[in-house]
């Protein structure tokens, strides 16, 4: 099956979850401009859909992990270029923390209300309290445009890194700590 790309939101909301619905509803309110792919029959969990999706959306879609510290007190969203490889040890030094896991999908939930799969930078608008760091690849903010799920992996949406930057992340009030990863 083909994907389409539309510009905005759904014409028709009806069927769709609360956290997508809130998603659009936001970036329209912050005047962002973007564009939508649906792909509920292909949940992009593979790299093979993320490429097929990838190329709808001519974007590449981000790596998004969830992360945390060993004593589960500090909480990390890293963006990433899908294809880079992740070692928790190379961040781990970066960040000054002696060891960094994979956090539970209940705390991804609760902070990002988002399910494994399906973590983006926009579930960021539901951690109002800031319980999440947000950390950006370097090579993540040289593309023009990023890839990310509307908080579920049934759709993707295509941004322009710039107001990703300059005006999504102000409005949620998340500053970035970038880092660099070389996948090695």
């Amino acid at each position: 099956m083909e994907l389409t790309l539309y510009k905005g939101r759904p014409h028709d909301c009806t069927g769709r979850l609360e956290k997508e619905v809130r998603t659009y509803d936001l970036l329209d309110k912050l005047g962002m401009e973007y564009w939508r792919t649906d792909h509920a029959f292909m949940k992009a969990d593979t790299m093979e859909d993320c490429k097929v999706i990838d190329d709808c959306l001519g974007a590449t879609v981000c790596k998004n992990l969830f992360l945390c510290n060993r004593q589960k007190t500090n909480f990390y969203l890293l963006m990433m270029p899908g294809d880079k490889p992740f070692k928790t040890k190379e961040l781990s030094h970066q960040l000054g923390i002696a060891r960094l896991s994979f956090a539970s999908p209940e705390d991804m939930e609760q902070y990002l209300d988002c399910t494994p799969g399906s973590s983006s930078i926009m579930g960021l608008a539901n951690d109002p309290e800031n319980h999440v760091q947000l950390l950006v690849d370097e090579d993540v903010v040289k593309g023009e445009f990023l890839g990310c799920h509307p908080c579920i992996n049934t759709s993707s949406l295509k941004l322009r890194t710039k107001e990703v930057l300059e005006v999504y992340l102000p409005a949620v009030h998340h500053e970035p700590i970038y880092v660099k990863l070389t996948g090695e």
